[in-house]
């Protein structure tokens, strides 16, 4: 029997930053473990703003820096209520994208959505590079929040 593979939706405010970063790093690390094929891994914004935008270039800098790829098609699409039946992990990246994704998914029930970084053991947000430029420091946060997440699912 095939288990079903786990899923993750990274969310931020527009999809171009935060939650594609947090896609692309996480589909990197599974890769280098050789669980790909237990993983569906996506992203999403909480606003329209961005809709159907490839990722920020500043966003893809970082990434090719640490020798991340593949995100070369990426566009930015907007959370649905009916992502909350389809995915197993929905994740935030600060308070205000919980509220909003709880607002956009009608609640919270299952204990679906939660905040990447309290996968590193904080409670802190992972800051949006959009506005303070500093998409190193970023990286460093999402890498921590997607090796927790790792870690929480015994991988």
């Amino acid at each position: 029997m095939t288990q079903s593979p786990i899923r993750v939706l990274f969310v931020c405010h527009g999809n171009i930053c935060r939650s594609t970063m947090a896609e692309f790093v996480l589909k990197d690390m599974v890769a280098r473990r050789g669980l790909t094929e237990q993983f569906h891994i996506e992203s999403a914004a909480t606003s329209t703003e961005e809709i159907g935008n490839p990722v920020h270039p500043g966003t893809a800098v970082v990434l090719r820096e640490h020798g991340i790829g593949g995100f070369e098609g990426k566009r930015a699409r907007q959370l649905r209520r009916a992502d909350y039946d389809a995915f197993d992990f929905i994740i935030g990246m600060d308070t205000a994208n919980i509220r909003n994704m709880n607002w956009i998914l009608g609640g919270d029930p299952d204990g679906k959505v939660l905040k990447l970084l309290e996968f590193a053991g904080t409670s802190r947000s992972v800051d949006d590079p959009w506005y303070t430029g500093d998409f190193e420091t970023t990286y460093a946060d999402v890498r921590d929040g997607c090796e927790g997440l790792l870690a929480y699912l015994g991988m």
